[in-house]
């Protein structure tokens, strides 16, 4: 609530600071720590994010500038990028993915109601991964290439809010379907991927566990089809067709019957073949579906632009990992704090707006209150007139 407090501490406020000190413990993270804590670190880090801050010497040089303000933006520790960058390298990365965690969670509570673009009750997932490129000589950890570093990132994004409910760091080299081991299906759910993730043993386990998923088939999938069902070619439909695997290996990974859908994109002048074990939805349905996958390369393509995930504060993998979680709980923060005031503006207008208002004194709801500008041009009859 607002009392006179800057907006960065109202951000911050929507945080659920007891289960921070929570996470704090379960990982001994003040283990010999005596000025600058936990909560200074992630505040530190926040306030980088927000402003698009480059450097641990950005940091220290913008804050350092507020001196006088620090107090109230919640940071007690001195502030100085030997003792950041110390925190990031030392400080259990798990504390952060763990409170990350807790605002997906309650994130996903806040979105639960609002619709994806597909009339459907069931929850719905995609999944993908992207790659971010590191230097091998600075970062000999990351394993990509022989003579190129990288991390991997898998996401598992719920449609409703956009909200990433699985994010998992990975090498480079690591294969994007083996984020399918990690996950724990959810029963009537349904999982959106690309061909990347077409591995028949693992699709099978989803489908032994009430799962639905709607994955590119592959050009050489080698299958029979048993009967077709008719379809509307006018949407773009060429054929809906239920399918048993052939090849040697396929079959004995996936024994049961599949649906096959092919569909025409009239827009993109592409055709797409798709595999799924759902047999009741509408074959346009699933279509649909596919394309709503397009909202995970979206959130890539926004994290990267509009969080500091490209430059990294220390070369480490505790502190990569660090960067990395506390940037995924500042893009569910501003999504909370979208829900919570109830602003129209996009989570990109609202991250512009914060990076340029955090030290100001007035009330978070009216500085995120975006409306158009217009320019009153009625004549007034006190205007002087200067020539006739």
């Amino acid at each position: 609530m607002y009392s006179d407090s800057m907006i960065f501490s109202q951000v911050m406020e929507h945080l659920p600071m007891h289960t921070f000190r929570r996470c704090v413990e379960r990982y001994r993270g003040h283990h010999k720590t005596k000025h600058f804590s936990c909560q200074d670190q992630f505040r530190c880090m926040a306030f980088a994010q927000l402003t698009y801050r480059e450097s641990l010497r950005d940091i220290e040089a913008c804050l350092r500038a507020q001196q006088k303000k620090l107090y109230h933006m919640g940071i007690r520790g001195g502030v100085s990028r030997n003792t950041l960058a110390n925190a990031n390298k030392v400080r259990d990365w798990r504390i952060y993915a763990d409170f990350a965690q807790s605002l997906i969670h309650i994130a996903r509570k806040l979105y639960m109601g609002d619709s994806f673009g597909v009339e459907l009750t069931n929850t719905v997932y995609a999944l993908d991964a992207t790659t971010i490129d590191l230097c091998l000589s600075v970062f000999p950890w990351a394993h990509f290439r022989r003579t190129k570093g990288a991390i991997k990132l898998h996401t598992l994004m719920d449609l409703r809010g956009n909200i990433p409910t699985f994010i998992h760091v990975s090498e480079g080299k690591v294969h994007d379907v083996n984020a399918l081991d990690l996950l724990v299906p959810e029963a009537g759910a349904f999982y959106i991927m690309d061909r990347g993730y077409l591995d028949f043993a693992r699709l099978h386990v989803l489908h032994l566990n009430a799962a639905f998923f709607v994955i590119r088939a592959k050009s050489n999938l080698q299958c029979r089809r048993l009967y077709s069902r008719p379809v509307d070619k006018t949407t773009g439909l060429r054929y809906d067709q239920t399918v048993e695997l052939t090849g040697f290996y396929a079959a004995k990974d996936y024994p049961d019957k599949l649906r096959r859908i092919k569909y025409h994109d009239a827009d993109t002048d592409k055709t797409f073949v798709f595999l799924t074990n759902n047999f009741n939805l509408p074959a346009f349905t699933i279509a649909d579906l596919y394309r709503c996958r397009w909202q995970v390369e979206l959130f890539f393509k926004w994290i990267k632009q509009h969080l500091r995930i490209k430059n990294f504060f220390g070369t480490t993998e505790n502190a990569v990992k660090t960067q990395i979680w506390i940037a995924v709980s500042v893009y569910v923060l501003v999504a909370i704090i979208k829900k919570r005031l109830n602003i129209d503006a996009s989570l990109y207008t609202i991250l512009q707006v914060l990076s340029v208002t955090l030290f100001e004194k007035m009330p978070l709801n009216k500085a995120l209150f975006i409306e158009d500008y217009t320019i009153d041009q009625t004549e007034s009859s006190n205007q002087l007139i200067l020539f006739e």
